[in-house]
């Protein structure tokens, strides 16, 4: 089969891009976004059904999927391990359980369903990032992890946030979300203090750290209601700001 010099340019470009094989840092952080993409996926889910910025929550939704779906395929072509593979195909599985029910309409039972496919996808997720990480000694491929899983629970607070004021009113919505406030409290403060912080990565947590002492409060308020613009608004920047943060944890390697 003969191939245009236009097709040849374009697989080398492909091969060398997303198809490229990737470091442990690159792979742990990939896989560690997918944690984070399983709470946003439902998070959208629910601030779109309460009808909170539509627009942009529908986006979120939906490029939260495709996104996923790429990471996903990366992951395949870049870990061998059996067992990893194994958990890609449940998640998967899951995976396909769950795209349709993100185009129906909200309602109590496929809310409850959503909450269900996003911890399965949350949990399976980090089983593979724990494989990952488990093939490394870096300090830094560690830190890695750690920066990227606070991606994962800014999502996380504004799901549950947005689920407790969407009738999930229950003990368990309220201790996760409370769970996942300390987690993440706890975190920032081993990242600012580690060592191998440049300039840039330390004023970023730092700019963190101050937005999450003006609206951690709110999130922590989850009973008396009310405030879900301030939630999606204020936990996406701090979730951007992290992202920025893994990313340069990650360079740091190279």
């Amino acid at each position: 089969m003969k191939y245009s010099v236009i097709s040849i340019i374009f697989l080398a470009l492909l091969t060398q891009g997303a198809w490229a094989a990737k470091s442990t840092a690159e792979l742990i952080n990939i896989a560690g976004m997918q944690r984070m993409l399983s709470q946003k996926i439902a998070k959208a889910y629910f601030f779109y059904g309460k009808g909170v910025r539509p627009s942009k929550t529908k986006k979120q939704l939906l490029d939260s999927i495709k996104l996923f779906n790429k990471n996903h395929q990366i992951i395949q072509s870049n870990v061998s391990d059996n067992n990893v593979q194994d958990m890609l195909m449940f998640i998967e599985m899951s995976k396909d359980e769950l795209l349709p029910l993100a185009k129906q309409p909200f309602n109590k039972d496929n809310g409850s369903l959503m909450l269900d496919y996003s911890e399965t996808l949350l949990e399976g997720s980090n089983d593979i990032v724990k494989r990952i990480e488990a093939t490394t000694k870096s300090k830094t491929d560690k830190i890695v992890n750690l920066a990227g899983r606070q991606r994962m629970l800014t999502q996380r607070i504004a799901k549950f946030y947005i689920a407790y004021q969407s009738g999930f009113k229950d003990i368990n919505t309220a201790n996760q979300l409370k769970q996942s406030i300390k987690e993440f409290e706890d975190a920032h403060i081993i990242l600012i203090n580690n060592k191998t912080n440049t300039t840039q990565i330390s004023n970023e947590l730092n700019k963190v750290a101050k937005l999450w002492n003006i609206v951690s409060k709110f999130y922590k308020e989850v009973e008396r209601g009310g405030l879900p613009v301030i939630v999606l608004s204020s936990t996406d920047k701090i979730m951007t700001s992290m992202n920025n943060v893994t990313g340069m944890y990650v360079k740091l390697k190279k």
